[in-house]
């Protein structure tokens, strides 16, 4: 039976909230977290202004005159203007392929995960779940880049991963034509190509949080055994057998 105008329609918009759903759903702990802190920053700005407007509007009938109805209404729609002007302003700053490698390290993670968050709707649905199980391994390294070196090799390494190889992966396939993406080439697809590098990439960012983990344990693990030899040693010293 043919499909009807209106079958057709109705799909269409399924199709286009299923991809707005994708869009808005974070692919991260991380890229969630810059995003309230953007939202953070705006209220503040607009508390900042309510807070003149109203000091303003305060010493003006206190020492001048009284506002009176007219200025009531000047002060209310003056803080709407305001709410309106920093609600909008600034806008949050979409990440984009050829800033990320120039990411600060510490908000690298989170920006590779907004910008994975734009692209994850045009991908295949396996693409896709992997897609979100980078993000699970971004979350656990965001952490270690905040105190880790950008002169590091490990740093280095890792703005490879996440800031090069990672978002050309994705945008390599997405310059393919829809049309030629399930067609094999080389003895793979383009989908195939997709999901097998987006695997290794997960399996190595994974790594690199582990690494950079274990070196951490490392150091605590050095630190607990030179406070061991420290103070055992003083205890021993100052101990019964100690001779005056």
């Amino acid at each position: 039976m043919a499909m009807s105008e209106v079958d057709r329609t109705i799909i269409a918009g399924q199709a286009a909230i299923e991809r707005s759903r994708e869009r808005r759903r974070p692919v991260g702990t991380k890229s969630l977290a810059l995003r309230r802190q953007h939202l953070f920053k705006k209220i503040g700005r607009i508390a900042i202004g309510f807070g003149a407007v109203l000091i303003a509007a305060a010493l003006f009938g206190a020492l001048i005159q009284p506002l009176g109805f007219t200025g009531i209404m000047a002060v209310t729609l003056l803080l709407i203007g305001i709410a309106v002007v920093f609600g909008k302003w600034p806008p949050f700053s979409e990440p984009r392929q050829q800033d990320l490698p120039k990411t600060d390290l510490k908000q690298l993670a989170g920006r590779a995960e907004i910008w994975l968050e734009a692209q994850r709707p045009a991908l295949p649905a396996p693409a896709r779940q992997l897609v979100d199980g980078i993000g699970v391994q971004l979350d656990l390294l965001a952490p270690q880049l905040q105190t880790l070196d950008p002169s590091e090799p490990a740093a280095a390494n890792i703005r490879r991963l996440v800031g090069e190889d990672l978002p050309e992966l994705v945008a390599g396939y997405q310059r393919i034509p829809a049309g030629l993406r399930s067609e094999a080439h080389a003895g793979r697809t383009p989908d195939e190509t997709l999901v097998g590098g987006l695997k290794m990439l997960e399996r190595e960012i994974g790594e690199a949080a582990r690494n950079l983990a274990a070196g951490e344990l490392d150091k605590l693990a050095t630190r607990e055994r030179y406070l061991q030899l420290k103070y055992d040693g003083l205890e021993a010293e100052d101990g019964p057998g100690k001779i005056a």
